[in-house]
């Protein structure tokens, strides 16, 4: 099967190292996103984003032709949607973005093109695709009315990649790739060996949506573990770091390192669209979101107990004039995404109960948030210059050896560690 050009959908994390890997590849690749500023910055070759080498590729891929974006979706042969999927108050998905996508192309599909879902989904969000693409083109068929012999090829390919690391693991890594029929999975497949070395391996759309999900919480419940045992260890004055060391020794043991709570557009999202489909049944899932979403609250409440344990050492200041510098917003170490961090809602919870005493360090970003605008964005230097209370709250390789900086009369709160 030939696929002469691709069109990706959202120009993001994900679809814009997806389009660019594509257009390596000597694909002709329309990239499509409805934010003007993200499309002009790749049609000059350059990036919008922070991941490492994607600059180099998005460049050569644009100077050569292969690459370009555009605010509105033109004929392909394939079409990727790598759109958002957040959730609604009460963590109900949010499927407006998949929506707002598969209207968008349904226009310029045509007998033989292949739609293939990378968001990460609910479970029936590639059938939900599916409908709301057939009620847009009735002259075109689909796999949920004509099966094996529809015009229009669908599937569900989920990403799983590392920020940091995308296109080494866009190539490398396995891909599951879940047809609606046994056509769609092949057409599917034949697209992502263009560029996929690792296996592509073939099941239904649901079971793909289901996978990526179960990934996900499966990670949450491990560092919800880990988070719940470093605050168990702080009420019993336990080292977190040295009993994990230790406890990492046995043979079949693998604690994760804790920190401020679960951050990132996948851990800190996904595993509610498996609550939100089955409440009754998934209470070990709930529970682990419910205790990294209870983190960061968590770190305020010790930052309020140093703010004390700082005054009573040195009474002769207030605590109007104490000042808490936090090291890291990011949601991982070492990127610039922000989306659900866990550090940046610490951050926010301080600026409402510090004011101007709060003071701001993130070396990845070069604007803050909304939010957080009203503080300055500082270097570690000057912020570690003016601090009385130093929270680090990502583990930037930029902050290595910060223990070994703090002064006698500064304290120190890690909530993660390299």
């Amino acid at each position: 099967m030939q696929f002469d050009s691709v069109s990706v959908i959202g120009l993001g994390y994900i679809g814009l190292p997806t389009a660019a890997v594509l257009a390596a590849r000597k694909k002709k690749v329309i990239g499509v996103d409805i934010n003007s500023n993200a499309v002009e910055t790749i049609n000059r070759g350059e990036i919008h984003i922070v991941e490492p080498d994607l600059d180099i590729v998005v460049h050569a891929a644009v100077s050569e032709g292969w690459l370009r974006a555009t605010t509105e979706p033109e004929p392909a042969d394939a079409f990727l949607i790598a759109v958002p999927t957040p959730f609604r108050d009460g963590y109900e998905p949010d499927l407006s973005y998949i929506r707002a996508a598969a209207r968008a192309i349904a226009p310029v599909l045509k007998k033989g093109d292949l739609v293939v879902l990378e968001s990460t989904s609910p479970v029936g969000a590639t059938e939900q695709m599916a409908s709301w693409l057939q009620e847009a083109r009735p002259d075109l068929t689909f796999p949920q009315t004509h099966c094996e012999n529809s015009d229009i090829r669908v599937a569900h390919c989920p990403e799983r990649v590392l920020p940091g690391h995308v296109l080494r693991e866009l190539v490398q890594n396995d891909r599951v790739i879940g047809g609606m029929t046994h056509r769609c999975s092949e057409a599917a497949v034949a697209l992502y060996k263009t560029f996929v070395e690792g296996e592509c391996i073939v099941t239904s759309a649901r079971t793909a949506e289901m996978c990526k999900l179960t990934e996900n919480s499966f990670r949450d419940v491990n560092i919800a573990f880990a988070n719940e045992l470093s605050i168990i260890c702080d009420k019993l004055d336990i080292d977190v770091w040295e009993l994990t060391r230790l406890a990492n020794h046995h043979p079949r043991v693998n604690i994760l390192k804790p920190g401020p709570g679960v951050g990132g557009h996948c851990i800190a999202v996904d595993p509610w669209f498996i609550v939100a489909s089955t409440p009754q049944q998934a209470r070990l899932i709930r529970t682990a979101r419910e205790v990294n979403d209870g983190k960061p609250g968590w770190v305020v409440e010790k930052v309020k107990q140093a703010i004390g344990t700082f005054l009573l050492d040195h009474p002769e200041r207030s605590a109007s004039e104490v000042n808490v510098a936090c090291f890291g917003l990011a949601f991982k170490p070492n990127i610039d995404d922000l989306r659900e961090s866990p550090a940046a809602v610490v951050a926010k919870k301080l600026s409402d109960l510090l004011g101007d005493r709060l003071l701001l360090v993130e070396p990845h970003i070069e604007e803050l948030p909304q939010a957080l605008q009203k503080h300055p964005l500082l270097t570690a230097e000057s912020a570690l210059a003016m601090a009385d209370i130093v929270v680090v709250l990502v583990a930037h390789s930029q902050f290595q050896g910060i223990e070994a900086k703090i002064g006698p009369d500064q304290l120190l709160i890690t909530t993660t560690r390299a």
